[in-house]
């Protein structure tokens, strides 16, 4: 007994400590994946031109890229919350620099297609064990460590325009051969990150299987569940399909629409890309003050209004409302994760495959779908129509209460 009670207090106290090292460090592999992930749209402009795609074409490389992601990402995190894989983030990693070497060599649509879902399934073991990692090394700080990790991947979202504009226009397709370096690094720093998660295995026990009492789940409070993470997840999904729409689409509305060069267009996709990446990190501390589900409710209500107005303005207003929509979008971007976390505890890997992963892999879908829109209409008019999406952020109020979560945990 009595060594039970010294343990006690030692476990509670390493759980209750911040590790800043590992959320940094992954955190900035999260920013070298989603670089790589980014170089996809990235080079969309040079593959139209090159290889003479079509937006549909183009809407399919992208689906393929998060398709593959999303379908593995919570088989992945089901799997990873029943059995110990701590080395499974390095190795998956090397996938993604095979993938991104086939982008470089290329000569075709389908080796773009084939090279994208290395790409893919790369990031699919990284995001569930990435948020893992995260949660692990957050001590009571969950909402602050799933922001540093998350702005780490919105960071590397963000320099897609960047790749554009200094990478792919002057080297072309061929410049992918330079991304192979952030997987190199980032596998050096997983192994580094992995070594520490094997060490954490003790204080994080995985699933097990419950019998008697602990077997008895109340029938109307699973339910409740279920429902709000398919609720959850449709919103997510909605979500996704308007950033689909502005970071695949949005560049070609700019040349079509406001007669800017590939280059010039690239400065205002940074600009809702970078705001984005803000709105990820302050969203965290914004929320423990206001609460997760207000905070998922204000992101997508408040961006309502200036999506809206996004179609019909002159050149002159569209990067100062890309950083508001960018900035306000992305505040529930890692609350979401927390939020989920919160509504089916214990399940930490799962539940962050379904939200990064399938629900963001559904958005995907929206490329394809805008894609063919584009083609059969115009981009004008798919722009138009992906500005009604956040509205859907209404929804929200359907969701269980902050309070009611806590409430739940405690019974």
């Amino acid at each position: 007994m009595a060594t039970s009670t010294e343990k006690t207090p030692s476990l509670a106290s390493s759980q209750q400590k911040t590790i800043y090292s590992i959320l940094f460090a992954i955190s900035f592999v999260h920013l070298l994946n989603d670089s790589m992930q980014a170089v996809i749209p990235a080079i969309f402009p040079i593959l139209e031109k090159s290889m003479g795609l079509t937006f549909t074409q183009l809407g399919w490389i992208a689906f393929t890229l998060n398709i593959t992601s999303s379908v593995m990402q919570p088989i992945v995190g089901w799997y990873t919350d029943k059995t110990t894989s701590p080395y499974l983030l390095p190795f998956g990693m090397m996938a993604s620099l095979i993938g991104m070497l086939g982008i470089a060599f290329a000569d075709s649509f389908y080796m773009i297609i084939i090279s994208v879902i290395g790409i893919g399934l790369g990031s699919a073991v990284f995001h569930p064990e990435g948020s893992r990692v995260a949660y692990m090394a957050a001590g009571n700080q969950r909402g602050l460590a799933q922001s540093i990790y998350q702005v780490g991947g919105n960071s590397g979202t963000s320099l897609a325009p960047v790749m554009t504009a200094l990478v792919f226009v002057p080297l072309g397709q061929f410049g992918a051969v330079w991304f192979t370096s952030f997987a190199a690094i980032a596998i050096f720093v997983l192994f580094y990150v992995s070594g520490w998660y094997a060490r954490q295995l003790a204080h994080f026990p995985r699933v097990k299987k419950q019998t008697g009492e602990k077997k008895a789940i109340d029938k109307k409070r699973k339910n409740q569940v279920i429902m709000a993470m398919a609720l959850l997840v449709f919103l997510v999904f909605g979500r996704s399909w308007y950033f689909s729409g502005i970071s695949n689409y949005y560049q070609f509305y700019l040349i079509h629409d406001y007669d800017l060069t590939i280059r010039q267009a690239q400065i205002y996709l940074f600009v809702f890309m970078a705001s984005g990446v803000l709105g990820t990190f302050f969203g965290g501390p914004i929320a423990d003050r206001l609460g997760k589900r207000n905070m998922i409710f204000w992101s997508m209500v408040g961006t309502a209004p200036l999506a809206l107005l996004l179609p019909h303005v002159g050149l002159w207003a569209v990067a100062p409302l890309f950083f508001m929509i960018g900035f306000i979008l992305n505040t529930s971007f890692s609350v979401t994760v927390v939020y989920a976390q919160e509504l089916v505890p214990g399940r930490i890997g799962m539940v962050s495959g379904l939200i990064v992963g399938l629900a963001f892999g559904m958005g995907a879908l929206g490329s394809v779908v805008l894609g063919k829109v584009a083609d059969v209409t115009s981009i004008s008019y798919t722009m138009l129509l992906i500005s009604f999406l956040p509205l859907l952020g209404l929804l929200t109020v359907m969701l269980p209460t902050d309070r009611t979560l806590e409430k739940w945990s405690r019974e």
